[in-house]
């Protein structure tokens, strides 16, 4: 499927407005018909009747700009399957084009399935970037990426600088330019699994997180509202700096080492979405990338320790 850079995808004359400006009501109506989305370098034409996905958009995408856009790369739709099972255990499909990637999920997970599916479109079809597997925020100019294995604690780490004056990049997907090697923002929600949830929740009580779903293959995922600043400035780009593999560990102290970059380059090769597909490209932008950064370990058990760490790394 082509897709077109945010710079290259031409608007309709007609004035954009933010999901803000609209009322629930306007904006159910609008999913209805088929609702243009900008995140980033992407446009999305979403169509779906389902509630939950009215809500989770109006409360955690508050910031993005919606209309008619002349150009879309990704035509999502999520809707119920046909029959007695829309009343019998209710589900929810989702579909790219005609095309049904996914075995339908219960309707109360209809969000996090959006989310999921949303993800899964740019990391699959969205070749003229190098996509890695990990979150990235900037601050002081410096960009930092945030590779994550499982129960490592990335998501929630990304949370609380998002929540502590950082500018989010990225949850899921790092976004390499191929003509530069900048990295290309797409903040959107970040997703929140089971205890990090509360500890989100705590550490910023009026932070804007989303319904939870319960019982997803995942465990209890919620999402976080991105900060309005890492959405408006959506049209910067960065520069990598630093490459952190952070991990989590009940009552460790603060302690950073430095990260083979032999074993960095092997390990964000690994956990890129299309390394293999760009080839030599690939090889080369991984190169170019780690030339230029710093790598480093990090495990924490409290928070603060954490927040210090990584305000002492870009001051």
């Amino acid at each position: 499927m082509p897709c077109l850079t945010a710079s290259q995808a031409s608007t309709s004359s007609s004035p954009q407005v933010r999901i803000a400006d609209l009322s629930l009501r306007e904006l159910e109506q609008r999913l209805g018909h088929g609702l243009g989305l900008a995140t980033g370098p992407f446009r999305f034409r979403i169509t779906s009747r389902q509630k939950r996905v009215a809500q989770g958009l109006h409360s955690l995408y508050a910031d993005f700009e919606v209309g008619d856009f002349d150009y879309h790369d990704y035509h999502i739709r999520l809707a119920p399957p046909r029959g007695l099972r829309r009343w019998l255990r209710p589900q929810v499909f989702f579909w790219l084009d005609d095309f049904s990637p996914f075995k339908p999920l219960p309707a109360n997970h209809d969000f996090a399935q959006l989310e999921w599916g949303m993800n899964w479109c740019i990391a699959g079809h969205a070749h003229h970037y190098l996509m890695l597997h990990a979150a990235v925020l900037e601050k002081n100019g410096q960009a930092v990426i945030l590779p994550g294995d499982p129960g490592a604690g990335k998501s929630t780490l990304t949370a609380l600088l998002a929540l502590s004056g950082w500018r989010l990049l990225s949850d899921e997907i790092t976004l390499i330019d191929r003509d530069d090697g900048m990295i290309v923002p797409l903040a959107r929600p970040v997703s929140l699994k089971n205890a990090s949830i509360e500890v989100v929740r705590a550490f910023s009580p009026d932070a804007v997180i989303g319904e939870a779903a319960l019982d997803t293959h995942k465990g209890t995922v919620a999402h976080l509202k991105p900060p309005s600043d890492s959405v408006a400035r959506m049209h910067e780009r960065a520069i990598a700096r630093h490459i952190v593999f952070p991990r989590w560990r009940a009552g460790a102290d603060a302690t950073s080492s430095p990260h083979s970059k032999a074993d960095a380059f092997i390990h964000a090769a690994s956990h890129a979405f299309n390394y293999g597909e760009l080839g030599e490209l690939g090889f080369h932008l991984t190169a170019r990338l780690l030339d230029r950064c710093d790598c480093r370990n990090f495990e924490y058990s409290e928070l603060n320790d954490a927040l210090d760490f990584f305000e002492g790394l870009v001051a």
